[in-house]
C-alpha cells in the first residue's frame, strides 16, 4: 500500500475503532439497561477500566509511529493490545463466576469488516485467528459455553472478509502494474533525452541507482514500495543537468568558479522538475540532496548529519563510488579498489559514518556489479524491486 494511503486508512480505522469501542460500551452499559433492560447502570467489572486506560495510552504511542513514518505497525500494536487486555479483563471479571460470561464488544465485529481495507493477509490471520482463539481460551478457562457464539460470528465475517480481501488485492495489483507501466515509460522517456544532451548520463544513473539499491536493501528498513520509489529517483537524481549548457556539462577542462555555480543549480532544478510525480516525490529528497555533505560544506542547502535525508546519504555515496569508476571527459576510471579507499577517507566528513561502515559490507557485491555490467545494454526495472 502506497504509505499517503495507508496514513489515511489508518486514521479512518482509529477514529471509528475509538467511536464504536467506547459507544457501544457506554450504550450497553449506561442506556440499555435505564431504558430498555431496566437494570442497574455500570460496568459487571471495575477491571474493565484497565481497557480505557490501554487504549487511551496507545494513543501518543500512534502519534509517535505516525512521526516515524512506521504507519503500518500502528494497526498490529492496536489490535494486539486491544486482545491482550480485554482477554485478561474478561479472565479476572468472570473467573469462578461459572456460566455468566456475557462480555464482548461489537468493536471485534469491526476489526474482522475493516479488514480488507488494508489489503494485508497477515493483518488478517493475526485479527481472525487472534479473536478466534481468545474466546476459545476464555471458554476453556471461564467453563463458559456462550463462547461459541461469537466464534461461529467471528468465522462467518472473517471469510466474508477474506473474499473481499483477494478482490481488492486483484484491483490493487491491476492498477499497480498500469501505474508501473506509466512511471517506468516517462523513466525511459527522461533518460532517453538526457542521453541525446550527454550520453554519460543513461549508464551512470542506472549503475548509481543499482548501487544504492544494493545499499538500501543492506539496511534492510525499507518496503518493496519504499526501494522502487527510491530506485525511480536515482534513476533521475541528474535530471536537472539537462538545463546545464553543453560547453560546461561536456567541458574537459577544470570549470571556472561561475561554471561550478550553474553545476550546483542541477540538483534543486532536477528536485523541482519532477516534484509533484507520483511515485517519485516521496524520495524527491534523492534528487535535491545527493550533493550533500555529512560536514554540510555540500550543496545546494549546506545540510549537516543527519539533517540529509538518510536516501540522499545512501545516493551520495553511490554517485561519488561511480564517478570514480567510471570514465569522464576528462579522465579515465580509477580502480573499484581506489574508489573504495576514498569512500572510506571521507567518513565522517563527506559521507555518513554509519552508512560507510554498511558500505564497507556490500562493497564486493558492487565490485560484481561493476564487473558484469553490460554496457550498451536496455535498460529494465530490476527484479528486486518488483513486486
Amino acid at each position: 500500500m502506497i504509505p499517503h494511503e495507508e496514513q489515511r486508512t489508518v486514521k479512518w480505522f482509529l477514529l471509528f475503532f475509538y467511536i464504536i469501542l467506547l459507544g457501544y460500551d457506554f450504550f450497553y452499559y449506561y442506556l440499555f439497561p435505564v431504558f430498555i433492560a431496566h437494570k442497574d447502570i455500570g460496568s459487571p467489572s471495575n477491571f474493565l477500566y484497565l481497557t480505557y486506560i490501554v487504549i487511551t495510552i496507545l494513543i501518543p504511542v500512534a502519534f509517535y509511529l505516525n512521526k516515524v513514518n512506521k504507519q503500518f505497525l500502528i494497526k498490529y500494536v492496536f489490535f494486539t493490545s486491544y486482545l491482550l487486555i480485554t482477554f485478561i479483563v474478561d479472565i479476572f471479571s468472570y473467573y469462578g463466576r461459572g456460566d455468566s460470561y456475557i462480555t464482548g464488544n461489537i468493536v471485534e465485529v469491526y476489526l474482522i469488516l475493516s479488514l480488507p481495507l488494508f489489503i494485508n493477509l497477515r493483518y488478517f490471520w493475526m485479527v481472525s485467528l487472534g479473536i478466534t482463539i481468545k474466546y476459545i481460551l476464555i471458554g476453556i478457562i471461564l467453563k463458559a459455553s456462550y463462547v461459541f457464539i461469537p466464534i461461529i460470528l467471528v468465522a462467518i465475517l472473517s471469510i466474508m472478509a477474506f473474499f473481499l480481501l483477494v478482490r481488492f488485492q486483484g484491483y490493487v495489483r491491476a492498477i499497480s502494474t498500469s501505474f508501473d507501466n506509466q512511471l517506468q515509460g516517462i523513466v525511459k522517456g527522461v533518460i532517453a533525452t538526457l542521453e541525446l544532451k550527454d550520453p554519460y548520463t543513461r549508464g551512470h544513473s542506472e549503475r548509481v541507482a543499482s548501487y544504492a539499491l544494493l545499499l538500501v536493501q543492506e539496511l534492510g528498513e525499507f518496503s518493496k514500495d519504499e526501494q522502487k520509489s527510491f530506485y525511480y529517483a536515482c534513476l533521475l537524481h541528474d535530471i536537472g543537468k539537462v538545463h546545464i549548457p553543453d560547453q560546461i556539462l561536456m567541458k574537459p577542462g577544470k570549470l571556472t568558479k561561475e561554471e561550478f555555480e550553474i553545476i550546483k543549480s542541477h540538483p534543486g532544478v532536477g528536485a523541482d522538475a519532477v516534484k509533484d510525480v507520483e511515485g517519485i516525490k516521496e524520495c524527491i529528497c534523492v534528487i535535491r540532496s545527493h550533493h550533500e555533505r555529512w560536514d554540510g560544506n555540500g550543496y545546494p542547502d549546506q545540510l549537516k548529519g543527519e539533517e540529509i535525508p538518510l536516501l540522499a546519504r545512501v545516493t551520495s555515496i553511490a554517485d561519488a563510488f561511480d564517478a570514480m569508476t567510471s570514465s569522464r571527459s576528462y579522465r579515465a576510471a580509477m580502480p573499484v579498489e581506489e574508489a573504495f579507499q576514498r569512500i572510506i577517507e571521507g567518513k565522517g566528513s563527506q559521507f555518513d559514518p554509519i552508512l560507510v561502515e554498511e558500505f564497507k559490507k556490500i562493497f564486493p557485491a558492487w565490485v560484481e556489479f561493476h564487473k558484469k555490467y553490460p554496457w550498451t545494454k536496455e535498460w529494465e526495472l530490476p527484479k528486486e524491486v518488483e513486486l
